[in-house]
């Protein structure tokens, strides 16, 4: 199916500005885009989609095991706890992104399920290189898994959640956390990286999609691996030898997306393994379509609603 008609005009825009690639990015490049973000103005919001109403949002720090992390946490207004939680790692590469780039979702997903939602701002590579993400994402799964009362949360509701390099680090979070208490209720994986050797048949197939190039993804991974093998389940969670006892799980992939198989591929080995799966592929978008909720609207919208509904289910 081609790429809907908002996403093809705005991508043929987009394609005829000047653009750096991230493989041709020093890091002082990397850290003035960072600095850069998303410019928080009515035209930026109007594609990447207002926070939601009636949601109660507060920045904080917690004091965990790796150290001090930074997390955003929203609560719906009026709601009293225990509430059930949902961790979010946000996306970007390992490399970019932030709190702000993860506002529409997370307040939409706990405004539809009546959750607390903790966003997590984690380091990012290269200065923080592998594995630095996963200890900062596993510790601060740990902190809200031992002290979510503090938070207003329940510790034996909790989901992880995240969106491509966030989709991938709530998969490893999910596999760390098999033999460890409290358990995880549910993973929500949202066009996820899963096989950082780059053998899924869409990173061929997909190589010079909008938004996310083949090129583009070999930069982010070169960023955040160092000289790690690409084969550690804890980088490609789809190599892990045993995936029986996982949460379940609910994946969701874009038809123009270089990361497509490597959900699909997740879905399949978790669903043999015997873990209740949903998987979802949604046609006619690219990569990142659930941050840009003001150009492919009702696709956004549809993926939030299943998000919501899938987290409902299995934590109230």
């Amino acid at each position: 199916m081609r790429l809907n008609l908002a996403t093809r005009v705005v991508g043929g825009a987009l394609k005829r500005l000047p653009k750096t690639s991230i493989a041709k990015m020093s890091l002082d490049d990397i850290k003035a885009r960072r600095r850069q973000g998303i410019p928080r103005n009515a035209v930026t919001l109007a594609v990447t989609g207002r926070p939601a109403a009636g949601v109660e949002s507060a920045d904080r720090v917690l004091a965990t095991d790796a150290g001090y992390l930074p997390v955003r946490t929203y609560r719906p207004t009026g709601h009293r706890g225990p509430l059930p939680v949902v961790i979010h790692f946000h996306g970007g590469g390992w490399v970019l992104g932030d709190l702000d780039s993860a506002d529409w979702l997370c307040s939409h997903v706990s405004d539809g399920v009546g959750a607390l939602v903790v966003s997590v701002d984690y380091c990012l590579a290269p200065e923080h290189p592998f594995p630095g993400a996963v200890d900062e994402c596993l510790a601060a799964t740990r902190w809200v898994g031992h002290r979510a009362d503090e938070l207003g949360g329940d510790p034996d509701r909790i989901a992880v959640m995240g969106d491509s390099a966030g989709g991938n680090l709530a998969a490893v979070v999910a596999q760390l956390r098999r033999s460890q208490g409290p358990a995880l209720r549910h993973q929500v994986l949202i066009y996820p990286s899963t096989d950082a050797t780059l053998s899924s048949p869409s990173i061929a197939r997909n190589a010079d999609a909008l938004l996310l190039t083949r090129d583009d993804i070999v930069a982010f991974l070169g960023h955040y691996l160092g000289d790690a093998d690409p084969t550690d389940p804890r980088i490609s969670p789809l190599h892990a030898d045993d995936h029986t006892g996982l949460p379940p799980a609910l994946i969701q992939t874009a038809e123009h997306d270089p990361l497509l198989d490597d959900g699909r591929r997740y879905a399949e080995v978790l669903r043999d393994a015997g873990v209740p799966v949903r998987y979802t592929q949604y046609l006619g978008v690219p990569h990142g379509y659930v941050n840009a909720p003001g150009i492919v609207r009702s696709t956004a919208g549809q993926a939030l609603a299943e998000i919501v509904q899938e987290l409902r289910h299995h934590l109230t």
